[in-house]
């Protein structure tokens, strides 16, 4: 089916998911869950993909037309406390793979447009402030590898299907220009 978000947002309101973390939590998930990586959420995408369709499924069953990924930490630096930082392309990429998968399924069902907005969160670290209050000078990244990062991401995300990006939960807003910048 042909979506045009544009013409979908000129002719009414979209509704977007809740919280997708809280979702997660609230199903009291095991170390198995993770499939290794205790705690990394980005990571249901390959190891509980059943778990995050029925949460998509729970949002458009409730009136969303648009649900985000579960890649809001899938970005390079983020990875990287779970040794996931080479999987970054893959992990974005199946995450709106099964979200769109979802969206598609409900899209048949009654031939309203349903969408995915591939999630981008903020990192781990910020571009503008220092890590030690001792030295405000340093940074633990530069902007170039949040926008290298970002984009990898992005590349994830829009191959897996993802109908826009949303970049969430800015912090730092230099973090935030290197977002718009990859994007």
């Amino acid at each position: 089916m042909q979506r045009d978000i544009r013409r979908e947002l000129q002719d009414r309101i979209l509704i977007l998911d809740g919280g997708l973390g809280t979702q997660i939590q609230a199903r009291k998930l095991t170390e198995a869950d993770y499939g290794g990586h205790p705690g990394c959420n980005d990571y249901l995408a390959v190891s509980r993909p059943d778990l995050l369709a029925e949460i998509h499924a729970a949002y458009f069953e409730a009136g969303a037309d648009i649900v985000s990924t579960d890649s809001f930490n899938a970005n390079p630096i983020s990875l990287a406390d779970y040794g996931l930082q080479d999987r970054v392309y893959e992990l974005n990429k199946a995450a709106a793979a099964l979200a769109r998968s979802v969206a598609d399924r409900f899209e048949t069902q009654d031939g309203r447009p349903r969408f995915v907005a591939g999630s981008v969160g903020p990192t781990n670290r910020s571009a503008s402030m220092s890590p030690d209050v001792n030295d405000p000078g340093l940074r633990n990244v530069t902007f170039d590898e949040l926008a290298e990062g970002y984009a990898e991401q992005m590349r994830g995300l829009i191959d897996g299907g993802a109908d826009l990006i949303l970049v969430e939960t800015v912090f730092d807003t230099l973090n935030c220009k290197a977002a718009v910048y990859a994007l």
